[in-house]
């Protein structure tokens, strides 16, 4: 929002969530839905991550990655969802300033992680097609730390970046966020002082952020499906892929929704379509991730499977 008269201005010390849908008889459903999802993507995730640490055969770089993976889409949701159930319950809609900004700040931290850790199981992927001689040594425990932790810091930094170039607004108009979370997009809108240099930020770092690791990405797998072609066995070319192909649908649907949620800067009109982005990147996307490594994953069903026979056996 532009700079508008500056009289009569009273600083923003609360901003109205107004959520995913403001029908009243819509909300109880909203809620079931979402309770249900929350419950099922936090219930996939730490069954992905219990077998990871449970069954010595999962021991691997490929799922000490895709642990770090279910680690990420627990936090992610439950940085937004709770949040939105609890205001039917409450029958409040307010969010004070302070923890407006530390969601979006940790929802951003997240997301930054999530962009980079797939970056790293793209590379995992091209040293142990492409180069299998040396995929222990290139990828061996201090380096797979190296890379998880290179990751925080740069997720971090970009959070920080975002959350205090935003603090620098003023807030003085209208307070309602036309959304079920804080997000740039959305709080930019109700900004009384110019948001261009934010604006131009938040293109910049979505560049460096998002294009970068598609690059990286898209450089990996074309190796990667130059190596698979020239594999004679047609069991050992099917087996490549499926480990690819879990890991390119899941980069698909993270860099897609994205990419159109922060490389374009919407107008308030389609703030309604970015709650439906919104549902992507917070819910669907972290709720999907542990059904498609499990359910293209052999060594993963086992696991799970084992997992959940010996629990039934000790009951």
């Amino acid at each position: 929002m532009q700079p508008e008269a500056r009289t009569n201005r009273t600083a923003v010390t609360e901003f109205i969530l107004l959520g995913l849908v403001e029908t009243e008889n819509l909300q109880p459903m909203v809620f079931v839905l979402f309770l249900l999802a929350y419950l099922v993507t936090v219930g996939g995730n730490l069954s992905i991550l219990a077998a990871v640490l449970v069954e010595p055969k999962l021991h691997t770089p490929m799922y000490f990655f895709l642990g770090n993976l279910s680690v990420l889409d627990i936090g992610c949701i439950t940085v937004t969802v709770p949040a939105m159930l609890s205001r039917p319950l409450s029958h409040k809609r307010t969010v004070p300033y302070a923890a407006c900004f530390s969601q979006l700040f940790f929802f951003h931290l997240l997301a930054g992680m999530d962009c980079f850790l797939l970056t790293a199981m793209a590379y995992d992927r091209f040293l142990a097609i492409c180069q299998p001689l040396t995929y222990s040594t290139r990828m061996s425990q201090t380096v797979q730390r190296i890379l998880v932790v290179v990751s925080w810091a740069c997720a971090i930094t970009n959070a920080l970046i975002h959350t205090i170039a935003l603090s620098t607004l003023n807030f003085c108009g209208p307070n309602e966020v036309n959304h079920f979370y804080c997000d740039l997009p959305q709080l930019f809108q109700l900004s009384c002082s110019s948001t261009q240099l934010n604006e131009l930020l938040l293109f910049g770092m979505s560049f460096i952020m998002a294009g970068t690791p598609v690059v990286l990405i898209i450089i990996s797998y074309i190796h990667v499906a130059a190596a698979v072609l020239q594999i004679r066995s047609a069991e050992g070319r099917k087996k490549a892929f499926s480990t690819c192909g879990s890991h390119l649908t899941v980069v698909c649907l993270f860099y897609g929704t994205g990419m159109f949620n922060y490389m374009r800067l919407g107008s308030e009109e389609a703030s309604d379509k970015d709650k439906g982005v919104g549902v992507f990147n917070t819910i669907i996307n972290p709720m999907l991730n542990p059904l498609i490594y499990s359910l293209r994953n052999s060594d993963v069903q086992g696991v799970l499977w084992r997992v959940l026979v010996g629990r039934q056996s000790l009951t």
